[in-house]
């Protein structure tokens, strides 16, 4: 989040996909962002708007570019799916070095990129909406929900939020979801 005139702003970075909170180096990758661009003057590049509306950008703090610091923290990977700019050729040789040299989350033996982690996550869990009992299995082409057990929050797949820690609870439907005391998150609005 950055601020604008005392007003929070979400900005996802272009081209990198960091760790989510729950993966490993997650807090480590937010904590590396927040180093950088806390209390300080930033220069957002727009490049894109995402399906939220969300700027999707490049960030400047005076000439380092946060973006691609990221990368070379070892805090990130190349969002290859995604940066299609002539300068991402160079982040993935940024990428490289930080695996050769074995930097941040490539100090991990086996890290897992965030886009495979976030796919896994979406699989059927073995926890229930009843507190941890065996689930029954959704087939993978219905649509289900997912429940934030502490904020009673449910969110639609294509949300923000539906990967959040406590976003464990699986919901078949909006009506189920409603029935078992969960209110629609406003942003995805299921």
């Amino acid at each position: 989040m950055l601020s604008k005139n005392n007003d929070q702003i979400r900005i996802r970075l272009y081209g990198i996909d960091a760790p989510e909170s729950a993966q490993a180096f997650g807090a480590k990758a937010k904590q590396s962002l927040a180093n950088m661009v806390f209390g300080k003057v930033v220069r957002v590049e727009e490049k894109d708007r995402d399906r939220y509306g969300r700027v999707v950008a490049r960030l400047y703090v005076g000439s380092l570019d946060v973006n691609a610091e990221q990368i070379r923290q070892g805090m990130a990977w190349v969002y290859r799916h995604y940066c299609r700019d002539g300068f991402c050729s160079g982040w993935i040789g940024l990428e490289a070095a930080a695996k050769n040299g074995g930097v941040g989350l490539w100090n991990d033996k086996d890290p897992v990129p965030p886009w495979d982690w976030r796919r896994d996550k979406r699989s059927p869990s073995a926890v229930s909406a009843t507190g941890g009992s065996p689930a029954v299995a959704v087939p993978s082409d219905k649509l289900v929900y997912h429940g934030n057990q502490r904020s009673r929050v449910f969110h639609h797949p294509r949300c923000k939020d539906y990967q959040c820690p406590n976003c464990i609870i699986e919901l078949p439907s909006r009506e189920e979801a409603v029935r078992q005391g969960f209110r629609p998150c406003g942003v995805c609005q299921p």
